[in-house]
């Protein structure tokens, strides 16, 4: 008997991942937004500019 429990607490993790999986392959466009947002936030409000807006200026 624990022996059955044991293969259905790894069936039951096994199927939980496969869930969670298909979750993330589903919702990826919408995950990659997200990071995608985050990131020009992030960049938005970065104390130190870029070594080349230091040449911006310049005109050839």
């Amino acid at each position: 008997m624990k022996l059955a429990r044991f293969v259905l607490k790894i069936v039951a993790a096994s199927l939980a991942a496969a869930a969670f999986t298909c979750c993330i392959i589903a919702y990826w466009d919408r995950i990659a937004a997200a990071f995608g947002c985050a990131r020009d936030r992030l960049a938005e409000h970065r104390c130190c500019s870029s070594e080349y807006d230091d040449y911006a200026d310049w005109v050839d």
